[in-house]
């Protein structure tokens, strides 16, 4: 039988790349993707939710939505609550179907310079956005390890690629390089750079999702997505320089975002996702950049 997978937050940056990568999946009948006329999945009540599963009775639920931004109480709202409407709602659902919420790497907080951090490793995140994905992870876990829903969070690290918006690192850097370029300007001006991230290709990421849906027993509930290589932000936006021709001064002033900002360091040990669901990143960060400035020129 066709997987039936009901799919939140598909109009959004990552979720639009896991819409297609489950459409190209033989293994999946249907991709149903209510927009937020449907049910807002942040802000519509639990009943509208149940509304929604019991029309369409998926044998997966996949949450893309989430919020980057905001007050505590809109992080919450946006991460932790979301996770814990989705289980509760989940009784709706045919019996064993599947959830799968998208975490992130601010989970973990500081981490030692120069070692790749496991899905098992302490989490003391270091802001409300952390914090916030953290309390929905350990929902997700409690519920699959007590049996009570079968699910699985992925920590998704930096997600980078086509369609990325201003809110992230690369996203912000290609808009200020497109506006110097246009005005003929010599430089741009960033927040710190000194921080080393692992960017992910979000082609890459998406392709986790069919995985963890295919995969008919999963030992763990928690899977680390990321590159598995941790690179200097400075080297990240000179690369996305050099792809767009500017040759201008990259200036350095401000601060970096709340979320992030004393996290000099974050690299992912991809072992599990590799040995548990057969995936591992695909594309190297030079493609990915050239193609954040093509998709951005297509535009």
């Amino acid at each position: 039988m066709s997987a039936r997978v009901l799919l939140f937050g598909a109009s959004g940056f990552i979720g639009g790349h896991v819409r297609a990568a489950l459409e190209a999946d033989p293994g999946i009948g249907a991709v149903i993707c209510p927009g937020r006329r449907d049910h807002d999945l942040i802000d519509g009540d639990l009943r509208g939710l149940v509304r929604v599963i019991g029309e369409h009775a998926p044998t997966a639920i996949v949450s893309c939505v989430g919020r980057l931004g905001g007050t505590d109480s809109e992080l919450i709202r946006g991460n932790t609550l979301v996770a814990a409407k989705l289980l509760e709602a989940a009784g709706a659902a045919p019996p064993g179907v599947r959830l799968v919420r998208l975490g992130s790497a601010g989970e973990y907080g500081v981490v030692a310079r120069g070692r790749a951090v496991a899905e098992e490793d302490a989490c003391g995140p270091v802001a409300a956005y952390g914090v916030s994905h953290l309390a929905g992870t350990r929902l997700f876990r409690l519920a699959g390890e007590s049996g009570l829903a079968d699910t699985v969070s992925l920590r998704v690290f930096n997600p980078i690629g086509p369609g990325m918006s201003a809110e992230t690192l690369l996203g912000r850097a290609a808009e200020r390089i497109r506006a110097a370029l246009a005005t003929r300007d010599s430089e741009i001006t960033m927040g710190p750079l000194s921080a080393y991230r692992d960017f992910v290709d979000v082609r890459d990421l998406a392709a986790v999702v069919p995985a963890v849906l295919r995969a008919p027993r999963l030992r763990y509930r928690v899977f680390n997505v990321g590159s598995g290589r941790a690179v200097g932000s400075r080297e990240a936006v000179r690369l996305l320089a050099e792809a767009a021709g500017f040759g201008g001064d990259i200036r350095e002033q401000g601060a970096g975002p709340q979320r992030s900002a004393a996290v000099d360091w974050i690299q992912a040990d991809v072992r599990r996702a590799r040995e548990e669901l057969g995936w591992a990143p695909a594309r190297d960060l030079t493609t990915s950049i050239k193609d954040i400035w093509a998709a951005g020129e297509a535009g």
